[in-house]
């Protein structure tokens, strides 16, 4: 297909939160026509999309209405309605990702099923109905302490996830179907930010190092590029490029996975869209994500993946006990720190370690950003009124 003839389709996005208005950037530098399918319309995407409609991206008649008035559809979440996708596929409507893989990707057991199925490397794991069943498990000696339980369905910023260090911990699983894995000696946990397109064409960005908050269990910082030494960029990088290529996927394939203290890099899970993973990239990289999952759904050539400048992101998270009407604290001084840029997604309410923004600071050395990204976080603090 002509590619000049795609690139006048109209887009709709399912979601309108901080990535959907990071998508509604990159769309207006090539003027795509871009409607926005959410809630309210005070969500971050709404003030800068061409045509936001108020609806449930979870509720079959809303999605299917507001498919049928564009050409191309993607995501921002994954927990949106499958069966309407897959209906509007039916219809002739472009889909990305396919509706038949994103209802793998968003059940962790198929997901991890997919992973065995297809020889990809990960840790064991064991379906079970309830928190319960879990318990049950536990006593019969069928899982050993310490594990992780992960809800099937709908994680998603720390949420989904509960960790049992002991037994004591027992009392905190979540009550929902869910899987069991050991807890895996992690080394580092880093992500592969990888895109294809219709064609074929497959580039992945360098592998990133992540850690993460201990109180809300989310990144707090990102390191790029990670400390991985050459062999284990280069594992990290072709499971990547094999991964969306065996689940055939176009757009973005943010792939997470751990490097053991044995050595080893297991895939933990993955998410097919723009993910926190990639936010560096708008500052620190010759093609953003953003823009590269627009390049991959309008089938057109990816962009240029090489790095300018390491940088180190850091997300800027609601205080503890701070709920309501969002206050930004001390931003004039962040913003006369050297190289730091700022993201607010122009979330109107604050809550406990909620994601209202990320800081990306780029520097000749990861040493120095890092140091400036920990300025911001201590100088930035974000509360209510």
């Amino acid at each position: 297909m002509d590619n000049e003839y795609l690139l006048n389709k109209k887009l709709g996005i399912l979601g309108g939160g901080q990535l959907g208005k990071m998508l509604c950037l990159e769309a207006a530098r090539l003027d795509l026509d871009l409607s926005i399918l959410d809630k309210d319309a005070s969500f971050p995407a709404a003030k800068l999309c061409k045509r936001f409609v108020e609806g449930d991206f979870k509720n079959y008649e809303d999605v299917m209405a507001f498919g049928r008035t564009v050409d191309i559809l993607t995501i921002e979440i994954e927990s949106v309605n499958i069966q309407a996708l897959k209906d509007l596929k039916a219809e002739g409507k472009i889909i990305h990702p396919d509706p038949y893989k994103l209802e793998i990707i968003k059940d962790k057991k198929l997901q991890k099923e997919f992973y065995v199925k297809n020889q990809f490397p990960t840790s064991v794991f064991k379906a079970y109905k309830d928190a319960s069943d879990v318990k049950e498990a536990y006593t019969a000696g069928a899982i050993k302490l310490p594990f992780v339980q992960k809800a099937r369905k709908d994680g998603y910023d720390g949420r989904g996830v509960q960790v049992v260090n002991k037994e004591a911990d027992l009392a905190l699983l979540l009550d929902v179907p869910c899987i069991v894995e050991p807890k895996v000696d992690i080394a580092k946990e880093i992500a592969v930010i990888v895109a294809r397109n219709d064609k074929d064409d497959v580039k992945t960005f360098p592998a990133v190092e992540m850690e993460f908050n201990p109180h809300a269990n989310l990144v707090e910082y990102l390191h790029c590029p990670s400390y991985l030494d050459d062999i284990q960029e280069a594992v990290a990088q072709k499971l990547a490029r094999d991964i969306i290529r065996s689940f055939d996927i176009c757009g973005l394939l943010a792939v997470e996975m751990f490097l053991t203290n044995a050595g080893n890099i297991l895939i933990n899970e993955v998410a097919p869209r723009p993910h926190n993973s990639g936010h560096h990239t708008i500052d620190s990289s010759a093609t953003s994500q953003f823009e590269q999952h627009l390049r991959a759904i309008y089938n057109m050539p990816l962009g240029s993946t090489k790095t300018l400048s390491p940088a180190v992101m850091v997300n800027l998270l609601g205080e503890d006990k701070e709920q309501g009407p969002v206050k930004y604290c001390n931003i004039d001084q962040v913003m006369e720190l050297p190289g730091v840029h700022l993201m607010l997604y122009g979330k109107t309410e604050t809550r406990p370690f909620r994601k209202m923004g990320h800081a990306t600071v780029v520097a000749s050395n990861l040493n120095t950003a890092r140091s400036r990204a920990e300025q911001v976080k201590r100088i930035l603090k974000i509360k209510s009124f």
